[in-house]
């Protein structure tokens, strides 16, 4: 029988690349480590690392046996909530989300969720996807509020395996600029109409995108700074520092001495949805996620 604590030690290794980090983060001492993926590739019979100067990765059979980790520990968790319930009539549920949609979205949606299941104990934990999709998938979190851009959900190769997506909203990029500036007043414009003007980002993987877009516009932006705060980004415009590149979502609330101007189709775009494991004997996961759906609706409307 595969011992329960040998795949959460494969697993801290597989996530932080290192027996070293992965010890640390169990407080366990890294030959205890190096012993327990030993015995867990003796009861296998199969190599579930591969050491180098470099780190330590997966083999196959790790990757398998990883992803068996995170459904064993899922149902734990699952099993340990339904136990909860039983012996305190409380539901616990456990919401992640990234700033910006958190901020649109939950406010609207909790109290449909409370007015159905009065006695759930709820939880929310900020993270960007990359973070908090793998804890739905580990049953951490029971639904997370996350974003993509082009092409697949953070999740990492082969891991998407268990989450079901429920889009909710198309979240298009702005270019935000001050309101003295020579294309303030344009309807739209082209990214390549900026390839002069010095770029401050709200995030790393705005930057990243905004990349993209700028290849095939034909420049290299310049980008002078990079924050972790839309808000901060855009108070930074309007002080002259540069323009920015802004989804719309995180445009409220209004900064004075700004300008809005969207850009020409076909423009950058985030997809807004949740991510969760389908159960069917979670009613107020399926309640919340309902109410997401009609609270991004009236959102849309609102536009």
């Amino acid at each position: 029988m595969i011992d329960v604590q040998r795949l959460r030690v494969l697993r801290a290794v597989a996530e932080h690349g290192s027996f070293n980090q992965a010890a640390a983060a169990l407080r366990l001492t890294p030959s205890a480590v190096s012993q327990h993926v030993a015995v867990l590739e003796r009861s296998l019979g199969a190599r579930v690392v591969a050491r180098s100067t470099r780190g330590v990765t997966l083999t196959p059979a790790g990757r398998i046996m990883v992803g068996a980790a995170e459904s064993v520990t899922a149902e734990l968790e699952h099993a340990k909530q339904q136990v909860e319930r039983l012996s305190t009539g409380r539901i616990q549920l456990t919401v992640a989300t990234f700033t910006s949609g958190g901020r649109l979205l939950l406010p609207g949606a909790l109290p449909r969720l409370m007015a159905a299941h009065p006695h759930t104990v709820l939880h929310v934990r900020e993270g960007e996807p990359e973070d908090t999709l793998p804890l739905v998938r580990q049953g951490a979190v029971d639904l997370a509020l996350a974003y993509h851009f082009d092409g697949p959900l953070p999740v990492g190769p082969g891991r998407s395996s268990g989450l079901e997506w429920t889009p909710l909203l198309e979240d298009p990029l702005y270019v935000v600029l001050p309101q003295g500036h020579r294309l303030a007043n344009r309807s739209e414009l082209d990214l390549a109409e900026l390839a002069a003007e010095p770029w401050v980002l709200g995030c790393l993987k705005t930057e990243a995108y905004l990349r993209r877009y700028a290849e095939r516009a034909g420049f290299d932006p310049e980008v002078r700074g990079t924050t972790t705060d839309y808000f901060f980004a855009r108070s930074l415009v309007a002080a002259g520092m540069g323009v920015s590149l802004i989804p719309s979502v995180a445009l409220a609330p209004e900064i004075p001495g700004l300008r809005t101007v969207p850009i020409k189709q076909p423009g950058p775009i985030r997809h807004i949805g949740v991510a969760a494991i389908s159960r069917s004997d979670r009613p107020h996961v399926t309640t919340l996620i309902q109410a997401l759906r009609e609270q991004a609706k009236h959102q849309h409307q609102e536009r």
